[in-house]
């Protein structure tokens, strides 16, 4: 493709009213050169205000058209200025952002397109794998924590279902019940559908057997596809993310998730986890010089599919409220239509990458694509079918906080290695983290399990068979005789549970654990 190399006064006029809307004063991401009428004008660069990073954003396009690459350039950039940057990497191939890149002619070429000093390089990187599954530091989550709106999307359940388990959850709270991993819960469902645990909850509800017996039978399923490694102690700390390198450069933080990706609901669920805990932990920031973290949210459609209306309202909710605490969210997927409207309306940030119109939907799409730019001197659909490999169709938030005149852009070359890093490398990478001995080994200490185990003979294995398969109550059972139903305070401190915990627990009993909007909850370590 031919290029121009004069100076920005020999631009065609449209050129120019769109490179001035990137002439911004202050620090800001480098993205690429100007496309104008097929032509790259490096003179005239698109860039993105690094204040404006926490103002959230969406990078979307068609396989195989350079998202992966689009993050790791704008991830470079932000760990360079100081920014630390969290990435899931879903198919393995982010890992490569901790190694120098390699100089080709693929990659000189693209450098001098767009006028790009090119410097090999690589960045701070820490690796996680969610559970241990995978190359990484373990991630692991306590059932507590992950709350009930969270394990609800995980489990597939309904919104009655969804309701009652929030129910038991706020029983587990109130009683100083410590949910860490799944047979915790099991053992409190069990309980409280047993004999002895139906009272507990009368004043409030109640939890019917039937819906118990869904909930037992969904998380025995869970566990058998392998996935109660990712529930359990050492809960990982968000505040892990917001860390710097010794030299000043922002640590990337990458989740691999390669081994996992056949899970989309577990792994993208985890990582609207992974936002929330740092919704609800983080303090008010206001306006800051730049984000305290950019946080790429992967294959974000699986995020949605199959949601609640209050999953989608809480997501709409942190997003919007999440910008105040310095994180900036970005949304990558295939097409705008991925994202709930009421969460694309909260992106201020956008990098599309080409589009495809082969079918009848794929030509609906591309028009309700068109329709979520601002107006454009380009004839947008033809532009996002005709971009090549690495181009992208800009627009974001100005200083003023205003929108930029939408550019079609020539995008850099990342300076780190484009591909995954040996295996060997990585786990030896993962190995030498100060963090592996903080997280590496699983802990089971003292939780709701063993605690209701030591009540009595019957353990909550046994309550949990008696939940699956319930036995009827014969006709010619005598019936029970009537008595007063007691208040919510002698349910709590007349309870077995109560006595029997309050000798262990001491001041932890009853004090209730503070949900965010997700229900998640963190004890403070």
């Amino acid at each position: 493709m031919p290029e121009a190399r004069a100076g920005s006064g020999a631009l065609p006029q449209p050129a120019l009213e769109i490179a001035a809307g990137y002439a911004f004063g202050g620090p800001a991401l480098d993205l690429g050169a100007l496309l104008w009428d097929g032509v790259c004008l490096p003179d005239a660069q698109v860039r993105i205000p690094l204040p404006m990073l926490n103002r959230h954003g969406l990078v979307a396009g068609a396989t195989g058209t350079g998202k992966t690459k689009t993050l790791q350039l704008v991830a470079e950039q932000l760990s360079a200025q100081g920014v630390p940057v969290f990435l899931a990497d879903i198919k393995g191939d982010v890992s490569g952002i901790s190694a120098p890149g390699a100089r080709n002619e693929k990659v000189q070429a693209r450098a001098a397109e767009v006028h790009q000093e090119w410097v090999a390089t690589g960045f701070p990187a820490e690796f996680y794998a969610l559970g241990g599954i995978g190359h990484g530091i373990p991630v692991r989550a306590t059932v507590t924590s992950f709350g009930p709106v969270l394990l609800s999307k995980v489990l597939q359940l309904n919104q009655t279902q969804e309701q009652s388990l929030g129910l038991i959850f706020h029983y587990a709270d109130q009683k100083g019940l410590e949910l860490l991993d799944l047979k915790d819960l099991r053992a409190v469902v069990a309980f409280l559908t047993s004999d002895e645990g139906k009272a507990e909850l009368k004043n409030i509800g109640g939890l019917s057997t039937a819906t118990a017996g869904v909930i037992l039978r969904s998380l025995t399923a869970f566990e058998a596809q392998g996935m109660a490694d990712f529930f359990g102690e050492p809960e990982f700390d968000t505040a892990e993310l917001l860390r710097t390198a010794s030299d000043g450069r922002g640590m990337v933080s990458v989740l691999e998730l390669a081994a996992v990706q056949d899970r989309p609901q577990l792994f993208s669920t985890f990582l609207m986890w992974l936002l929330a805990d740092l919704f609800h932990d983080l303090p008010e920031v206001g306006d800051a010089d730049k984000p305290k973290l950019v946080f790429f949210f992967d294959e974000a459609h699986l995020l949605f599919n199959g949601a609640s209306k209050a999953f989608l309202d809480s997501i709409t909710q942190t997003v919007r409220l999440i910008r105040s605490k310095g994180v900036g969210v970005f949304f990558v997927t295939q097409t705008p239509k991925d994202v709930p409207a009421d969460v694309l309306g909260q992106l201020g940030n956008r990098v599309q990458h080409a589009l495809r119109a082969f079918t009848p939907d794929d030509q609906k799409a591309l028009k309700a694509t068109v329709k979520t730019f601002p107006d454009s001197a380009y004839d947008l659909e033809e532009l996002l079918t005709g971009l090549g490999t690495g181009e992208a169709v800009v627009t974001v938030l100005s200083e003023k906080g205003a929108p930029t005149p939408v550019a079609a852009t020539r995008l850099r070359a990342p300076e780190s290695l484009m591909g995954p890093v040996d295996p060997g490398t990585l786990d030896s990478a993962v190995r030498s983290s100060p963090l592996y001995g903080r997280y590496a080994q699983a802990v089971d200490r003292e939780s709701a399990y063993e605690k209701l185990s030591s009540r009595g003979a019957k353990g909550p294995d046994e309550m949990a068979d008696e939940v699956r398969a319930p036995a009827r109550k014969p006709k010619d059972a005598p019936a029970r005789k009537p008595k007063d139903d007691p208040s919510v305070v002698e349910q709590v401190v007349g309870s077995g549970v109560f006595k029997s915990l309050a000798r262990s627990l001491g001041t932890q009993i009853g004090r209730e654990i503070t949900r965010s909007l997700f229900g998640t909850a963190r004890r403070r370590r």
